[in-house]
């Protein structure tokens, strides 16, 4: 049964014999803004309700460039809610009651990354893409979860190439680093993809729920304690410059 739903105008939402298919479209390099971030959330509780697998998938040559730059340049404030946002979304993911499944479909950085990271099974395009974490090559100090979720996925070597020194990927480098588990050829992705989903729509879901959490429970933990840390360190430093 296929039951297809423009979820809004950022998401699309297609379910189908059990597989939730999200399709992230926000623009050239689906942004990841607020708005994007709910967007993704509602079509990930409509998923939740069918008990669905989920493909998280992007654009043709994009999964996503990251957050949507132009809200830290328009408010200080709303940027440090859209990097809560974004994490919480990681952490949802990471802990979500059905498997899900990244297709990351072509470039993937930074928040793009971190979601990516927060899959279950992650599959990728070969071509001219870049994967990455690229924070400290614009300046950005990484916050604390953006330290913590790669630290749970990355190699240690790496780990410190990524988070530490912004190093960029292409996708068969990605799989090594850990960003990535398989890359196919373009024009298989979805098939791919599919066939990853229906593999995994075959587990026993309370299992394989009851033990993602306690693989992940020390992870997820450090996780809460980071979201926590850095929303609360990013507004007193605004309440700081303010005062």
């Amino acid at each position: 049964m296929r039951d297809e739903q423009p979820m809004t105008d950022l998401v699309n939402y297609e379910l189908n014999d059990g597989i939730a298919t999200i399709t992230m479209q926000n623009g050239k390099v689906n942004a990841m803004s607020p708005e994007h971030i709910q967007a993704i959330n509602g079509a990930l509780d409509k998923a939740e309700a069918d008990k669905a697998v989920v493909m998280l998938v992007g654009q043709p040559g994009i999964f996503s460039g990251g957050f949507d730059l132009k809200v830290f340049q328009r408010d200080a404030r709303e940027g440090v809610e859209m990097v809560t946002a974004g994490s919480r979304l990681c952490r949802r993911l990471l802990a979500f009651p059905y498997p899900v499944v990244g297709v990351c479909t072509g470039h993937s950085i930074a928040q793009g990354c971190f979601t990516l990271m927060a899959c279950d099974y992650r599959i990728g395009v070969d071509g001219p893409f870049n994967l990455g974490l690229n924070e400290v090559q614009i300046g950005m100090t990484m916050h604390h979860v953006g330290i913590e979720l790669p630290r749970g996925r990355l190699t240690p070597a790496f780990f410190n190439r990524s988070v530490v020194n912004g190093e960029m990927y292409d996708p068969a480098t990605a799989v090594v680093a850990g960003f990535l588990d398989k890359v196919v050829p373009a024009q298989e992705i979805m098939q791919a993809a599919t066939a990853e989903a229906t593999r995994l729509k075959g587990l026993n879901m309370p299992a394989h729920l009851a033990t993602k959490l306690k693989a992940r429970a020390q992870w997820l933990e450090r996780l809460d304690w980071a979201i926590e840390e850095d929303y609360k360190t990013q507004m007193e430093a605004l309440e700081a410059l303010a005062g």
